[in-house]
């Protein structure tokens, strides 16, 4: 069950995890949310199927294959770099992500770097609907309106007594969420996943508040970039706390937690609330790239 979880770190700050992981077996965490209101708007306007666009191992891309075998929809998956079409079955044997959304019935579409950029265009999008027949598109990472509506959800009454509200940030829908009903005497907190210049105005675009900061060191060099400090943390907060966290999100917010407590970042006897986003179904990827690279995998179990 999900609920807000204490982590001993310190006699004069308080540490609390929300475990938004518990949420779905299968569609964790922030994807839930994101999914509730898009899948609810699908099947009103009567779409039998689902469009989307990710990264081979990305979160949202599973998420949404898990959504449509459960609630009824076809989906398709148009999944950046055509090269991992080209030996799809070794591709499906070493991806655990892809592996598992074909195993969903997602409908995988391998197209070049180029051809994924124009994943925003309207054209694009067009010759997309007439392709596959009128299917629901959601955009890369999931985020649009009915995406915040869902992240709003994520904060409860009782949340208000945090006077920091921590959240790791990918495209930035979910701590928009997040913002939106958090109080104005408390203060958000987002870790980038990535190296960013546009995040603070994408942000921007789904809420008015001022109350929240983007704190940008923790991004271990950009996207899906992890080192064997990030993951021993991961590994001793493990031992420690028996929470896995993910290497790409939570994992780095975590890790930057713990680092601004040790640096005095926080004023004493402050509440501190971190959002554990899910994402861990990418762990065993990552950990498939860890082994070839020599370094310690990630203790998932």
């Amino acid at each position: 069950m999900t609920g807000n979880q204490p982590i001993k770190i310190s006699n004069t700050i308080r540490l609390d995890i929300k475990r938004e992981d518990l949420i779905h077996p299968f569609i964790s965490g922030n994807k839930y949310r994101k999914l509730t209101y898009n899948i609810a708007f699908a099947k009103a306007n009567n779409y039998t199927s689902l469009l989307t666009f990710g990264g081979a191992y990305s979160n949202h891309i599973a998420a949404t294959a898990a959504a449509g075998k459960e609630y009824g929809f076809d989906t398709i998956g148009i999944i950046r770099g055509d090269e991992l079409a080209h030996d799809l079955e070794k591709t499906l044997e070493t991806n655990p992500t892809l592996s598992y959304a074909r195993s969903c019935g997602m409908n995988l579409q391998f197209v070049s770097r180029s051809e994924y950029r124009a994943k925003d265009n309207e054209d694009y999008l067009k010759t997309l609907r007439e392709r596959f027949k009128n299917p629901y598109i959601l955009p890369e990472g999931g985020t649009n309106t009915l995406a915040i509506k869902g992240c709003e959800e994520i904060l409860g009454e009782i949340d208000k007594e945090y006077d920091y509200i921590c959240c790791a940030v990918g495209t930035g829908g979910t701590i928009s969420g997040i913002i939106n009903t958090s109080g104005a005497p408390q203060k958000v907190l987002g870790f980038p996943a990535l190296k960013e210049a546009f995040l603070h105005d994408e942000i921007s675009k789904y809420t008015n508040a001022q109350h929240w900061e983007l704190i940008r060191d923790y991004h271990f060099g950009g996207y899906a970039k992890v080192s064997k400090t990030l993951i021993d943390f991961m590994n001793n907060f493990y031992e420690s706390h028996k929470i896995i966290v993910d290497p790409i999100y939570t994992g780095k917010m975590m890790f930057g937690i713990f680092d601004l407590i040790s640096k005095g970042y926080f004023p004493q006897n402050s509440r501190i609330l971190a959002i554990h986003t899910g994402g861990l179904q990418g762990i065993e990827g990552m950990n498939k790239k860890l082994l070839k690279r020599g370094l310690p995998t990630i203790k998932n179990s």
